[in-house]
């Protein structure tokens, strides 16, 4: 086994949860699930595959992130979701790492896919993230979507083999309903940050964002599946911006939008 403990936040993720344990078990002895009151039977699966499951009040992806960093036994954290599956090619080169170098951040590389067609262009065809670091040098940001890792300036980032595959949405209907969660989500952080919804971001970012998924990163080539990615993306981006004008305008309103969403975990 390697000195890494895997951390994971659920809600309801009982459909994923499974193949994520399984090939986290063949990296560590040390699995750490940090669930939001998962009314699916999370926890009881988690907890009959090996994990240790705490039950957290919601706080947020990054903060509760943070809350399983705490729980963990070794210093190092490989920090995954419920719906990303370790490959055996990423279990391998983790087992090759040395670890003696704190100051080093593992970037990994993603597959996504819509349903159960692995998408290859787009804006999810080069998809990286920064998931190995040992807690000693690096936090996750508490805000309310999008958290991000806060690196010293001394953090020396290095690439890794292998892939963690993402599950990311089922079908159109449930990406439409995450892209309204994230809309919500990512307006009430940019308000707190004090971003403002201009006329250029109200009626021209979604259209940009669509040409540049759809036609610049190649995303017409996944077919149906590219042009529905396209499109919802089209749609969290307008709804994003709608939000925000909306928080300007009625200030107190984000408030009754984020105490709604904690209940749902994605």
């Amino acid at each position: 086994m390697v000195p890494v403990s895997v951390v994971i936040i659920t809600k309801n993720e009982a459909a994923f949860i499974t193949d994520c344990v399984k090939m986290a078990s063949l990296i560590t002895d040390d699995i750490v699930v940090i669930d939001n009151d998962s009314s699916d039977g999370t926890p009881q699966i988690a907890t009959s595959l090996g994990c240790r499951v705490f039950q957290k009040s919601w706080s947020g992806y990054g903060a509760n992130k943070n809350k399983g960093i705490a729980q963990a036994r070794y210093n190092w954290i490989l920090s995954i979701d419920a719906d990303e599956v370790p490959d055996q090619e990423l279990v391998d080169a983790l087992h090759s790492l040395k670890l003696d170098n704190h100051n080093q951040v593992y970037d990994i590389r993603f597959r996504s896919y819509f349903g159960k067609k692995l998408i290859r262009f787009g804006n999810w065809g080069n998809d990286h993230h920064l998931r190995l670091f040992n807690r000693s040098l690096a936090k996750w940001s508490e805000t309310e979507v999008h958290e991000t890792l806060m690196l010293p300036a001394n953090a020396e980032i290095v690439k890794i083999g292998g892939y963690l595959h993402h599950h990311s949405v089922t079908d159109i209907d449930d990406f439409n309903t995450k892209a309204i969660h994230y809309a919500r989500l990512s307006a009430a952080k940019y308000y707190k940050a004090g971003k403002k919804a201009t006329f250029v971001k109200l009626h021209f970012s979604a259209a940009f964002g669509f040409l540049r998924n759809y036609m610049v990163r190649l995303g017409f080539l996944d077919g149906a599946e590219g042009l529905a990615i396209a499109r919802v993306i089209y749609k969290n981006t307008k709804l994003k911006y709608q939000y925000l004008k909306e928080f300007e305008t009625k200030p107190g309103i984000e408030n009754i939008y984020r105490n709604d969403l904690v209940v749902e975990q994605v």
